[in-house]
Parts: C-alpha cells; structure tokens; sequence
C-alpha cells in the first residue's frame, strides 16, 4: 500500500497577481524537491508541470496538491525537512485560513493513481466522520493495515 494525499488552498490572491508572484514563482523547485525525495512515487500536474490550473472548484483561487508516496515518513520528510517547510511557515501570507479540513490523507494500491473525485470523496469523509482509516490527518497516523 501507498499513501496518497490530498492538500487544497484558498488563495488570497488571483495566481497572476504580485502579491502571491512568490509562491507561483518556486513551485517548480518546491516540485521538484517533492520528485526527488525519498519515497515519492507520483504527483498530480498538467503539462504545464504543476496543478495550479487543475480546477476542482468553482472558485478559480482554490487550488489542489495531490500526491503518492511510500509512507507517512517519507511525505513528512518532504514536509517539514525540505525547503518545502519554508514556504509551509508562510502560508498565511498567501492563503486563506479555511475553518474546515483543507488536507487527507488515505491509503491506496500499489498500481492506483488517485483521481480529483477520489481524493474530494475521502476529504468529505474526512470532514464528515473524522480521523478514519479511510480518511485521516496526520494527527491519528492510521497505518495500511488499519484497513
């Protein structure tokens, strides 16, 4: 089993715009620290090469993040051990507080690719029934085998 994840964002700002440039403008080295770190296996972007243009929401400033990779370590080390972490602390500067889960986390098959809907689906379940082994958060940590 895999660990997929799903991470959505309300921006402050239209992505054009000045004040969000700085974010928009390191996405491509933030990706490619995620592709090179250890575990990682897969993540969601067009051909343009992010997800910025992805839209799974009516509001064109809400963006997604989805990603596979081979455990919880792995994704937190990316997180909180990359550069990656820099931007993490200045999220608020550029997106909007959301007063409702806004990430989820769900294992998957090895051979899987996560679809939008699929990872929508376990965000509701998320913020309809809580930490599951369905749909978790990294506060619960839910292990494949809790399935």
């Amino acid at each position: 089993m895999q660990l997929a994840q799903l991470n959505i964002a309300l921006a402050k700002y239209p992505l054009e715009s000045p004040e969000i440039s700085e974010f928009v403008d390191n996405l491509d080295a933030i990706n490619a620290i995620a592709e090179s770190s250890e575990g990682f296996i897969w993540r969601l972007k067009d051909e343009s090469g992010d997800a910025t243009n992805i839209k799974a929401f009516d509001d064109p400033k809400m963006i997604v993040n989805m990603s596979v990779w081979q455990d919880v370590d792995c994704l937190k080390n990316f997180m909180f051990r990359t550069n990656h972490r820099n931007f993490m602390r200045r999220k608020a500067q550029w997106f909007e507080k959301l007063n409702t889960d806004s990430y989820v986390l769900w294992w998957i098959a090895d051979d899987h690719i996560p679809t939008i809907e699929e990872a929508l689906a376990r965000l509701a379940i998320l913020r309809k029934d809580g930490d599951s082994p369905q749909a978790f958060t990294f506060k619960s940590n839910f292990t494949a085998d809790d399935l």
